[in-house]
């Protein structure tokens, strides 16, 4: 099977960065404005596997919400043998600035670009839980880093465990126990990026707001990325781009329930387009059956949704 230029130079980048990056995933930034970057892969699940979804997940960069929805209806918890997963390492970069970090919740994955390198690292997050959510619509800044942290959980954590029948220690020392992990860079008095000790937390909603990231990945951002480094979070579950070829995609994430209702509703959360996005896909170059599919599908993919646009020719 022949292989794109595209798939070759994201192959190439990955494995620098397994080698080198502690397992970071790194693209080139497209040229002329693109923003869609990478290529998807696939992956048997090995015979005789006994196995999570997670520890696939982290062999490819990917959090758990990444792989559920590239990958509907796989078992979590033991994926059965022989099952083809899609690896979704294709995407649409986040209509930002390409400056510092970019943390998009509803994606559930962390964007970094490295000042003077033309390129993105890409990590999967876990982020806050329902009613403890991680910031949405904020422009900030890491105010400072600190290697070995400790936690030392609220009142209001403490109420909570001792309502449930547990109870937490006053602080949590330092070391691989930590819930923050051992690394932990601060972007506020109530938030940080952070480390784990449970990694199946990664591409969930199960911190008290702060993000979460794997053990190898804190390690690297905490290496490389210097205090004062801008962050922007966002909440965009639909990315769209129109390519330098006039090409059209959009890429569909489940929308994060607002409240418990949505929480623990059976109906999906309806995917609305609204500014940029709706001006792009209601195109008439647009093909309205592939784009209501692929709302309805809601794979985390970027799909491809109107044909290359011929260049008119010039009059002579």
């Amino acid at each position: 099977m022949k292989m794109s230029i595209r798939a070759i130079c994201t192959m190439v980048f990955a494995v620098v960065a397994y080698s080198q990056a502690a397992f970071a995933v790194v693209y080139p930034l497209p040229a002329n404005n693109g923003r869609l970057v990478g290529e998807n892969t696939t992956f048997v699940i090995p015979q005789g596997s006994k196995l999570p979804l997670e520890h696939f997940a982290a062999q490819f960069q990917m959090g758990l919400s990444n792989m559920l929805e590239a990958n509907p209806g796989v078992d979590t918890y033991l994926p059965t043998p022989g099952t083809v997963l899609t690896i979704p390492h294709q995407l649409i970069l986040p209509n930002t600035p390409h400056e510092g970090i970019v943390i998009n919740s509803a994606e559930m994955r962390l964007y970094y670009y490295p000042k003077g390198s033309n390129t993105v690292v890409v990590l999967p997050i876990g982020i806050g839980e329902l009613g403890k959510d991680t910031p949405m619509n904020w422009v900030t800044s890491i105010k400072y880093k600190k290697a070995g942290p400790t936690w030392t959980p609220t009142a209001k954590m403490h109420a909570e465990y001792a309502a449930a029948g547990q109870s937490l220690p006053a602080v949590f020392p330092a070391g691989p126990d930590n819930p923050m992990g051992l690394y932990a860079m601060y972007i506020g008095n109530l938030y940080a990026i952070h480390g784990t000790n449970a990694n199946f937390g990664i591409g969930l909603r199960v911190s008290h707001g702060c993000v979460r990231l794997r053990a190898a990945d804190i390690k690297w951002i905490f290496d490389n990325v210097p205090a004062g480094t801008r962050v922007q979070f966002i909440n965009d579950p639909v990315k769209t781009t129109v390519e330098p070829n006039g090409v059209r995609y959009i890429e569909v994430h489940n929308p994060l329930s607002a409240n418990q209702q949505e929480f623990e509703s059976q109906e999906p959360l309806p995917v609305v387009l609204t500014g940029s996005d709706k001006l792009l896909m209601t195109d008439p170059s647009v093909n309205q059956q592939i784009l209501d599919k692929a709302i309805q599908q809601r794979s985390g993919m970027p799909i491809q949704v109107s044909a290359e646009q011929t260049p008119v020719a010039a009059a002579m």
